[in-house]
C-alpha cells in the first residue's frame, strides 16, 4: 500500500482553513480553486471534477470538529483502496498546518496521485495567501 503525505504550512488562522475543509461541497470555491473545477453533493458523497478532466466520487467517512479532521474515501474501478484524511493543526493564532494523508492501492498509481496532490497543494496555497 502506498501512503502519500502532504504537510502544508499556511499563514492563515486554523479556524479559517478548517471552515473551508469541512465545507465538503465547496472544494472549487474555497479549498482548491482551479485544481477542482466542479463539485456536486450526492448524499454523503461529493462528485468532484478536476482540471485534468478526471472525475471522482469521494464519500465522507468522518468530520471531527474537535480535532479539525475530515476523512473521505474513494472506491472505483482503478482504485481498490483509497482513504484520505485532512487535518488542520493550529500553529499559534495566525498560522496552521494542513496535514493531508492518503493511503491507497494499487501502489502503481501512487506517482500519478502524488503529482495530483502537488497541484492540489498549489491550489490550496492560492486559496489561502498570507494575510
Amino acid at each position: 500500500m502506498a501512503s502519500i503525505h502532504n504537510d502544508v504550512s499556511l499563514n492563515v488562522p486554523a479556524d479559517k482553513v478548517w471552515d473551508a475543509v469541512r465545507d465538503f461541497g465547496a472544494l472549487p470555491q474555497r479549498l482548491a480553486p482551479g485544481f477542482v473545477t466542479a463539485c456536486t453533493l450526492d448524499g454523503d458523497a461529493r462528485i468532484v471534477s478536476f482540471a485534468n478532466g478526471s472525475v471522482a466520487r469521494e464519500v465522507l467517512v468522518d468530520c471531527d470538529e474537535a480535532r479539525r479532521r475530515l476523512v473521505y474515501a474513494i472506491d472505483n474501478e482503478r482504485l481498490t483502496h483509497y482513504s484520505a484524511s485532512v487535518q488542520v493543526i493550529a500553529e499559534g493564532d495566525k498560522a496552521c498546518r494542513l496535514v493531508w494523508i492518503i493511503d491507497m492501492l494499487p501502489s502503481e498509481l501512487a506517482a500519478y496521485v502524488q503529482g495530483q496532490t502537488r497541484e492540489a497543494v498549489a491550489a490550496i496555497h492560492r486559496a489561502f495567501p498570507p494575510a
